[in-house]
């Protein structure tokens, strides 16, 4: 069994797309951002950088095993499974350059979109510019990769679970996909995928209160180890 410690923003939908492609039997522990679960020591202990997903699989081979990081999830569930990653070297690198992709680009500069366009609590005009922008580069090099292959490494991958999330608020980050034919027509046909509509299922992104707003945005090393010591909810 595998505990899913799950939020339904993009990066809690990676890791439930891919346990559902697996069929892999899980659990969700839902984490509250908006209320600071992700705070609480015992969260803290799975995930130290207060992020969700994470997952601790209790049928690992030495005994129960924690992870954090999507990507590192991915790649686990992946190596674990044998599945949605080549063995071979030059396919399976070919995946994981696309999943760093993902994490180390498209992720933080649409999650930096998001924020100016739709959670800032001031009109940021330099901000929203430079992210819109940036976002639309970043999805015009997804859209000459799907020009030339049917999924993002040629066959459906991590990668692409990886991906499709965050192309999923694309209007959220001032983009069309009218305007990315090849990702609009990779994103439709991911959406048909059963294990895709189940970890969909699961809920829908909520929009912050002004009580969400304090525990997602602001934190720095003084503030979250003091949100840790005051903490009394548990992930449940």
């Amino acid at each position: 069994m595998i505990d899913l410690y799950w939020y339904p923003s993009p990066n809690g939908l990676k890791v439930a797309i891919m346990l559902e492609e697996c069929q892999l039997p899980y659990r969700v522990k839902p984490v509250d951002i908006t209320r600071g679960a992700q705070f609480d020591p015992d969260f803290l202990q799975i995930s130290p950088n207060n992020k969700i997903p994470a997952v601790i699989d209790h049928a690992a081979p030495d005994g129960a095993l924690s992870l954090f990081e999507s990507g590192a999830i991915l790649n686990y569930l992946a190596e674990k499974t044998g599945r949605f990653l080549p063995s071979a070297a030059r396919e399976k690198h070919a995946v994981m350059q696309w999943l760093f992709w993902q994490v180390g680009g498209l992720g933080p500069m649409a999650g930096q979109a998001h924020h100016f366009l739709a959670f800032a609590s001031e009109h940021v005009p330099y901000g929203i510019t430079r992210y819109t922008q940036e976002v639309n580069r970043l999805y015009g090099v997804l859209d000459r990769q799907l020009t030339v292959k049917e999924f993002v490494a040629g066959e459906y991958s991590i990668a692409d679970m990886a991906i499709w999330p965050w192309i999923k608020p694309h209007e959220r980050q001032g983009q069309t996909l009218e305007d990315f034919p090849a990702v609009k027509r990779w994103f439709r046909a991911i959406e048909q995928r059963p294990a895709v509509r189940r970890a969909l299922a699961l809920g829908d992104e909520r929009r912050a209160d002004d009580e969400g707003h304090r525990h997602l945005y602001g934190q720095t090393a003084a503030s979250v180890a003091a949100a840790s010591s005051k903490s009394g909810a548990k992930p449940s």
